[in-house]
């Protein structure tokens, strides 16, 4: 009597990948399309925050310091397999400015601001070219859920001169948090 084999079962599917794509209008940076799946954790944030500098850095598109809003509504006729999107609210002065308590309405789950190299002192006095960026993910505090941040400088060769992520973070101890905090705030 022979054995009837065992029917396999095919391997688990790769996670699908978290797919960036940066789109411009009148040539400045509008925004960035996200496709497959969301950032999972701070790291992830971390990395997707290393593309847009990657991005800010490049000459001439990203102006002046601008926020930007994680949206998990789709564009309208968006491509495959698109999550939603990162796009540009305002900046943090002039008549673009957004006001304190911008986004209290409907909390985005994330706030990035990029900075560009007009604004941004490198961390490494060697490196010119450099913008910076920070993504702030907004927790519940009082429920357990801390704020979760990134820091990332880099050029657009693609060197990344720093990057950080932290949990557990008092949104007051830094700049670029304390100022999208401020517009999260009611």
């Amino acid at each position: 009597m022979s054995a009837v084999p065992e029917p396999s079962t095919p391997p688990p599917a790769p996670p699908r990948t978290v797919e960036v794509s940066a789109f411009q209008a009148a040539g400045r940076l509008r925004g960035f399309v996200v496709s497959g799946r969301w950032p999972a954790s701070t790291l992830e944030w971390v990395k997707f925050l290393v593309v847009a500098v990657r991005v800010a850095s490049v000459p001439g598109l990203l102006p002046m310091t601008t926020v930007f809003r994680v949206r998990e509504e789709l564009p309208d006729d968006p491509q495959p397999e698109t999550v939603g999107v990162v796009l540009a609210e305002g900046t943090f002065a002039g008549q673009d400015a957004l006001p304190p308590g911008h986004f209290a309405g409907h909390q985005p789950p994330g706030l990035l601001v990029l900075h560009p190299p007009s604004e941004t002192r490198p961390s490494l006095p060697e490196h010119d070219g450099v913008a910076s960026g920070c993504v702030l993910l907004p927790g519940i505090p009082h429920l357990g859920l801390d704020h979760r941040a990134g820091w990332v400088q880099a050029d657009h060769t693609g060197t990344v001169t720093t990057m950080i992520g932290r949990a557990g973070i008092d949104p007051k101890d830094d700049a670029d948090t304390a100022v999208l905090a401020m517009l999260l705030a009611a």
